[in-house]
């Protein structure tokens, strides 16, 4: 067994390190509570989308290799646009499927019109403007910008977002889904990005809960009652 002073050493540690870590072990409880008790697609919100939306068929659409495209085309992609068909061709531009005229971004009309198509018939936009930067932090990072954000008449502040150059319905945003971003960044310990699970942070609390844990194991074998009993009868 070990000394007195040994184990007074052991305690110390074990009780300031709860002290420092707790508050984020007790944000990593609650988050992960949160998670496994809601729906994952309502965060998404999908109660919010039109659920009997199906794509549009179009006619007489002229062949893609008729289009001058510079280096050819590697990808392509139908869009929808204000009943109008149009190609979206190497993630990088659009094209007017009927006549093959080159489109440079799409209208405020035609984003309310993308949107209206994959949101829930009784919602009402009460307000629609264009949003060419966000910061890492924002809900719509890390999707295409320039983009078009809708804001609803509900009480879960919700907003649509269509982005500009490719006229595509990009996400739906909500109260719900905010707080579940907050607790996931407190989750991750990425209070720049939110979604980097490599943060030195996030290492650094990780290995000192496994500290905190093992010195805990160890009080509990130092200050034992019966693990004494058992190595003074091995004596």
């Amino acid at each position: 067994m070990v000394n007195r002073h040994t184990a007074l050493k052991i305690r110390k540690t074990h009780r300031y390190l709860g002290l420092f870590i707790g508050i984020q072990f007790l944000m990593w409880t609650i988050s992960g509570l949160y998670f496994s008790w809601t729906d994952i697609d309502d965060i998404h919100g999908d109660q919010f989308r039109n659920s009997h939306y199906q794509p549009k068929g179009f006619h007489n659409l002229i062949s893609p290799s008729k289009i001058d495209v510079p280096k050819g085309i590697r990808t392509i992609e139908m869009r929808d646009i204000d009943n109008i068909p149009y190609y979206w061709i190497n993630k990088n531009q659009l094209y007017n499927a009927s006549n093959g005229e080159l489109k440079k971004g799409i209208t405020e009309r035609e984003a309310l019109y993308v949107a209206n198509q994959f949101m829930d018939k009784s919602l009402k936009v009460i307000d629609i403007k264009l949003i060419s930067e966000v910061d890492k932090k924002h809900e719509y990072r890390e999707r295409l910008l320039p983009a078009y954000v809708m804001s609803y008449d509900n009480d879960e502040a919700l907003k649509a977002y269509v982005s500009v150059n490719d006229g595509k319905f990009q996400t739906v945003r909500h109260r719900n889904w905010r707080w579940f971003d907050f607790l996931w960044m407190t989750h991750t310990m990425d209070y720049e990005g939110r979604d980097n699970f490599n943060t030195i942070v996030l290492r650094a609390f990780s290995l000192l809960g496994l500290i905190t844990v093992l010195s805990g194991f160890l009080l509990w074998f130092t200050s034992s009652p019966t693990i004494r009993k058992i190595v003074k009868r091995k004596k």
